[in-house]
């Protein structure tokens, strides 16, 4: 491919990536119903950090370990697996019933940056997908880092418009978002889709 239709192919890969609904998606949609628009931007920029770490793993060599070890690809998705059942049975267990800053009960500001930064580094699948997936639209014989962080770059810009849309299409929602039973429902429903989630990350084969 010519260095243009290779960033072309690999935009139209990303959004189409960027666009399948999972995990990602429910943590932001949450997110920004119950917490709050800056909450749930905070997610977004956790989810993302964690796509350029995964880039970083994989331009330096990590991401290639882990597509042939066997232990390595099962510690951390059994960890990823752990995490999510952890933050999705909170969830169903312990819903929330308005919307009390997390500030009250002495939840730090950064904790929906962390809970999306450390929901993607957990999931052994993102590494695995960026190694098998990147190489293709690297042109032969150009920089293997400076691509896959450019190539990285495209994918978060675009999950973080992705994630802009999503944050403001909560708004015009916020009134009858904000009623305790949508708060108990949407934190029950997206504890179950962690929780399934979670189920899928553990069973899953390469």
């Amino acid at each position: 491919m010519a260095f243009a239709e290779n960033l072309i192919a690999f935009t139209l890969a990303a959004t189409l990536l960027t666009l399948t609904p999972g995990i990602d998606t429910a943590l932001v949609l949450r997110t920004a119903a119950v917490e709050g628009r800056q909450q749930a931007f905070r997610a977004a920029l956790g989810i993302n950090a964690g796509c350029l770490l995964w880039g970083a793993a994989v331009a330096f060599g990590l991401g290639a370990l882990l597509a042939v070890s066997e232990f390595g690809y099962n510690l951390l998705k059994y960890c990823g697996a752990a995490y999510l059942a952890w933050l999705g049975l909170n969830m169903l267990l312990r819903p929330r019933t308005s919307l009390a800053p997390a500030r009250a009960s002495g939840t730090p500001d950064a904790n929906w940056f962390l809970r999306g930064l450390l929901g993607n580094v957990l999931n052994p699948k993102v590494g695995i997908f960026y190694v098998s997936f990147l190489p293709q639209f690297i042109p032969q014989g150009q920089p293997l880092i400076a691509w896959t962080f450019g190539l990285v770059g495209i994918h978060v810009a675009l999950s973080l418009v992705w994630a802009l849309l999503l944050i403001g299409a909560t708004q015009p929602l916020g009134h009858w978002l904000r009623r305790e039973v949508v708060i108990k429902w949407m934190d029950r429903s997206t504890g179950l889709i962690f929780v399934l989630f979670a189920a899928r990350l553990a069973l899953s084969r390469r």
